[in-house]
């Protein structure tokens, strides 16, 4: 029998309680008593009841002078289905305790004060018993208990059973991951524990059960797995799994709708699934990759269209922004529900995330230290994240572009919010502006010279750069200079044909500097840091050894002064003198000293360097 059953079968209890109740009660002998509870009338004997219940006892006793024999029990938990099996225990019928039963039994023996003070393995008793040595053991079990938690709330936490059931749910996920990992243990050839393969979410068969919970009683449940030490992937797969499950009965929850105002999703949402949102949202795992980030662009745009607490949208931005170079064009499409006049697309919120990706970034490359540049590698992995986001924002800008309705000011702060070094071409850019500019005819001269000023236009590609030449939507103060830059560009070309072997004299600087210029503008300042500092240290080895060719040098001048000294010879010094006026210190040559041309020619290049 499922949920829906038990549900019809306790709301149809009014109508044949007499009949079914009258099955079990004693006929013979004439009722004295009789229970209202909510859902139902019981007309029962007094002795049974109050030999084992509390409450009926007291009441009883206040009845005892009045010609009234009737008593109220409206607020009974478990209504009348709970109370017909306290009222069988009474009697001594007996009937079986289970997991669909023994939350109801608890909070009713609670609540009839059915304990041992009263009579002797009562009520409350089994049950309890029941619940942890039967429940306890199963994960299924807790499960079903806690869903029948749901009506008998706050008195099932006030009586420990949903802590109990949460708790042995976590300690059971958790065994079973330990066995999972210990399973995949073995020896490699030199006699070292490592795992054979990964584990896999899909090992965690609870996520399928936890997803019938209630929200509430299942943020309990991933509370204390998380404290339980829970593999964060898993939590993630279930929180995943739940909110696949929840948010997406009704087709507008999940996928968001382009022919519907917010207005009227926001008026079709009831209070509970903005909490189911918001719980999901605060669940999540702090570790990276624990979930997918199309979830997490789902689980915001459904934020959005809810209208739920600006710290649960803030949060997933934060989240997104950590991995956005995993992310796709329809990721950032988010809908804008707020009037007919504004933009298709909810800008402000790419926007957000755009800026906590650049603050990431940055953050990132604060915390480095100084070995980070020495690093021989062309990119950093954040340069290589912040290409990846370059070239989704510009086709993103390309995909916002044609909207009548976006403004330059909202278009250019996409364009700009990531550092120059971001695009190693500015083709996607450029592409995006050109579209722009198509879709705005009407735009003025100043608003496209301040567009065109963002495309730098020695980083645009041959083809790119032929198409913006001949752009007559372009200022033309732009136009001169992608005339300029490919004139330069065909230059360098021709005499790079003519000499292949050296550069040519008359290529000058500002020609050098665009030949390289998209390869140091694709550099971000880290990478060209660690360049500068390579440099840095070839140039001190070369220094070091021409100072060790220096000294060589001087120490021989110094022997040949003291050999002219000694000599007593008159010709022999002169012979010297001579020799000492007509050699050049630089190219000098000696039996202690190398005579090989490449160490003159080194030295010839150093006397130049220091003149």
């Amino acid at each position: 029998m499922d949920r829906n059953d038990k549900l019809q079968t306790h709301f149809s209890l009014p109508k044949c309680n007499k009949q079914r109740y009258n099955e079990w009660i004693f006929s013979d002998v004439p009722s004295d008593i009789t229970i209202e509870v909510s859902g139902g009338s019981f007309a029962l004997h007094k002795f049974p009841l109050v030999a084992r219940s509390g409450r009926i006892r007291k009441l009883a006793a206040e009845l005892r002078d009045s010609d009234v024999s009737k008593v109220e029990l409206l607020s009974l938990p478990g209504g009348a289905e709970a109370f017909e099996l306290a009222a069988k225990f009474c009697y001594g019928i007996n009937f079986e305790i289970t997991s669909s039963n023994v939350a109801q039994l608890c909070c009713v023996a609670e609540y009839l004060e059915m304990m041992e003070e009263y009579s002797k393995d009562n009520l409350f008793s089994r049950a309890e018993a029941y619940l942890d040595s039967v429940v306890c053991k199963n994960l299924e079990m807790c499960v079903e208990v806690l869903q029948q938690c749901e009506n008998l709330l706050p008195l099932a936490e006030e009586l420990n059973i949903v802590s109990r059931c949460t708790e042995a749910i976590a300690a059971k996920a958790c065994t079973e991951q330990i066995a999972s990992s210990f399973s995949r243990l073995e020896y490699s050839s030199s006699g070292r524990l490592h795992m054979n393969k990964p584990a896999k979410c899909e090992e965690d068969w609870w996520i399928e059960d936890l997803s019938v919970l209630r929200v509430d009683l299942y943020q309990m449940v991933i509370s204390a797995m998380r404290c339980r030490g829970v593999r964060p992937e898993s939590i993630g797969a279930s929180l995943v799994h739940y909110a696949q499950k929840v948010l997406t009965k009704k087709p507008s929850l999940w996928t968001a709708p382009t022919n519907q105002t917010k207005v009227e999703l926001v008026g079709s949402v009831s209070p509970e699934q903005k909490v189911v949102v918001e719980t999901i949202a605060s669940l999540l795992p702090v570790e990276k990759l624990t979930v997918p980030v199309s979830f997490l662009f789902g689980l915001l745009r459904t934020a959005i269209m809810y209208d739920c607490s600006i710290a649960c949208r803030l949060d997933l931005e934060r989240r997104i922004a950590a991995h956005l170079e995993m992310a796709s064009l329809d990721d950032l499409l988010i809908p804008s529900f707020r009037h007919a006049g504004d933009t298709l697309f909810d800008v402000d919120t790419v926007h957000r995330i755009l800026v906590n990706f650049s603050q990431h970034d940055d953050s990132e490359e604060d915390m480095d230290d100084g070995s980070g540049y020495e690093s021989d590698e062309p990119h950093s992995p954040s340069q290589t994240a912040l290409i990846k986001v370059a070239k989704l924002v510009d086709n993103y800008l390309a995909e916002i572009a044609p909207d009548a309705n976006l403004k330059l000011s909202k278009f250019m702060m996409i364009a700009e919010i990531l550092p120059s070094h971001a695009r190693l071409t500015d083709d996607g850019l450029y592409r995006a502006i050109d579209i722009y500019l198509k879709a705005h005819q009407g735009l003025p001269d100043t608003e496209r010279k301040k567009l065109s000023k963002l495309i730098d236009f020695q980083k645009l590609s041959q083809e790119a750069g032929a198409h913006a030449a001949q752009n007559e939507r372009l200022p033309i103060q732009s136009i001169v200079q992608v005339l300029y830059f490919e004139q330069v560009r065909l230059r360098n070309a021709l005499c790079c044909s003519s000499f292949p072997d050296e550069e040519p004299k008359f290529v000058s600087y500002q020609s050098r500097r665009i030949s390289s210029g998209a390869l140091s503008a694709a550099m971000s300042p880290r990478d060209n840091y660690a360049s500068l500092r390579r440099e840095n240290r070839e140039l001190k080895l070369e220094l070091a050894r021409m100072r060790m060719r220096l000294n060589d040098l001087e120490k021989d001048h110094v022997c040949m002064k003291q050999d002219l000294q000694k000599s007593s010879s008159y010709n022999l010094m002169s012979s010297f003198t001579r020799r000492i006026g007509k050699m050049n210190l630089f190219g000098y040559s000696s039996s202690r000293g190398s005579t090989s041309p490449s160490k003159r020619s080194q030295k010839t290049d150093f006397s130049k360097v220091l003149s």
